[in-house]
């Protein structure tokens, strides 16, 4: 069992954060299933997804359609969800997994990585509930304040942890279904039914592998991080079920009414659907609740990465930092380079999570000792090789558009962990972490 990390918690001006950002979580703090359950769906319950599906949706018939959110969304779902039954069995952050994977230097890398595009979705996220709000209202000309009030309110459930993102998902959640299935309906009475929606023709091109790219960038980066999250749950298949409920079937619904949106109304910007179906007031007020429980996940995973990056036990600091950022970079447009973010995020970040599963289960044979009794290396340069092994072949085959670049960089990723890990060792360069002899 993990070591309670309460020493490790406690920053120099004596705050206890009760989110351990660098220890493991006690069993004493460990939550049930529906909890976690709720904080993931109101994670991955993201109106932007419903723009990612919009633009996949008028690329393919609804039979094609079908097959690439539910193939895309298993791939995102099983790899989120391995990762989140490590999680709740370590008590480890995601950062927190990548000093055993890279050492202490390259989990500097994986905070960069992990925490920057979060930064990144955040400001997504701030511009769109902007743009959404001053169209509704025509606040055109005031936008940027819309920018920096969105930012600052979205980012407050983070500041105070765990506890304040699953109220709020336990009010938005719900209310974000029904404006799902308010969306289908209306979309299904303008096209004449399914079999109206069954005869739409595409109007766009895009590969399969592209395709494929986008559904798993939607939650690339978010999804890599969820032992953020299931690292609170009490076992690890509960981790396990709710990141697949959370991250297969919830997020294939998101991309499935935003496609069906999109197909119908011949539009590939949600915001503009939700105008056309006169969903103005109720629209802004679920999309405002919706949105912030995915931001203030999004703030609280940079805030753990911050943590990480420079060693303080207090992922406060850098919760309110990130915002800022975020909102400096929502006022520079980010929002219009969304298509290209995702296409990015899944290719360069699916093999780090593909490297720490392949560490956890192959090398450290599905079981870390706690971080108090471990000497960690600065560099493991067999996870580090295996990773930028899998980055490579992931960035080739999106060039080259073949196959199914994600899943390809996850694979090559994990097997390249073990596989180089006994080649180091047999050239005599050994990458084992030194573990501490127990005291008698």
């Amino acid at each position: 069992m993990a070591a309670e990390g309460v020493t490790e918690g406690v920053g120099v001006d004596g705050y206890v954060d009760p989110d351990y950002p660098l220890a493991e979580v006690p069993r004493s703090a460990r939550r049930g299933l529906l909890s976690l359950m709720v904080v993931l769906l109101g994670f991955t319950f993201f109106t932007p997804t419903m723009l990612a599906g919009a633009q996949i949706g008028v690329a393919f018939s609804l039979g094609d359609l079908l097959g690439v959110l539910f193939l895309g969304s298993l791939i995102l779902g099983g790899y989120v969800a391995v990762l989140a039954a490590i999680g709740a069995r370590s008590g480890l952050t995601t950062v927190l997994l990548a000093r055993y994977t890279l050492g202490t230097g390259g989990a500097k890398w994986a905070d960069l990585l992990l925490g920057g595009t979060q930064i990144g979705w955040y400001a997504v996220t701030v511009a769109f509930l902007a743009q959404l709000t001053a169209t509704a209202f025509g606040l055109e000309s005031v936008v940027w304040l819309l920018v920096i009030a969105g930012g600052l309110l979205t980012g407050v459930t983070a500041y105070f942890g765990y506890r304040g993102m699953e109220a709020l998902s336990a009010v938005s959640v719900p209310l974000m279904l029904a404006l799902m299935l308010w969306v289908l309906v209306r979309a299904l009475d303008e096209v004449g039914g399914w079999a109206g929606l069954t005869a739409m023709e595409p109007t766009e091109t895009l590969t399969l592998g592209t395709a494929l790219t986008i559904v798993v960038g939607t939650f690339a980066s978010g999804g890599t991080q969820t032992p953020n999250w299931s690292r609170f749950a009490r076992t690890q298949w509960q981790g396990f079920a709710a990141a697949l409920a959370a991250f297969f079937a919830a997020n294939m619904l998101m991309l499935f009414f935003g496609a069906v949106g999109a197909i119908a109304f011949q539009e590939g910007d949600f915001v503009a659907v939700l105008l056309q179906l006169n969903l103005v007031v109720a629209a802004v007020a679920l999309l405002l609740l919706n949105l912030w429980t995915t931001n203030d996940n999004t703030a609280y995973a940079f805030g753990v990465a911050g943590a990480e990056l420079f060693d303080v036990p207090n992922k406060r600091p850098f919760v309110i930092g990130g915002v800022a950022i975020g909102i400096v970079l929502a006022l520079t447009g980010v929002y219009d380079a969304l298509p290209q973010y995702l296409v990015l995020l899944g290719v360069f970040i699916p093999p780090l999570g593909g490297a720490i599963i392949g560490d956890y289960l192959f090398v450290w044979r599905g079981r870390v000792p706690p971080l108090a009794d471990v000497e960690f290396r600065t560099f493991r340069w067999s996870a580090i090789c295996a990773y930028l092994l899998g980055t490579l072949v992931a960035y080739v085959s999106n060039r080259a558009g073949l196959g199914i670049p994600p899943l390809q960089g996850i694979g090559v990723a994990l097997l390249a962990v073990p596989l180089l890990d006994v080649a180091f060792t047999r050239a005599g360069v050994s990458q084992a972490h030194a573990i501490k002899e127990p005291v008698a």
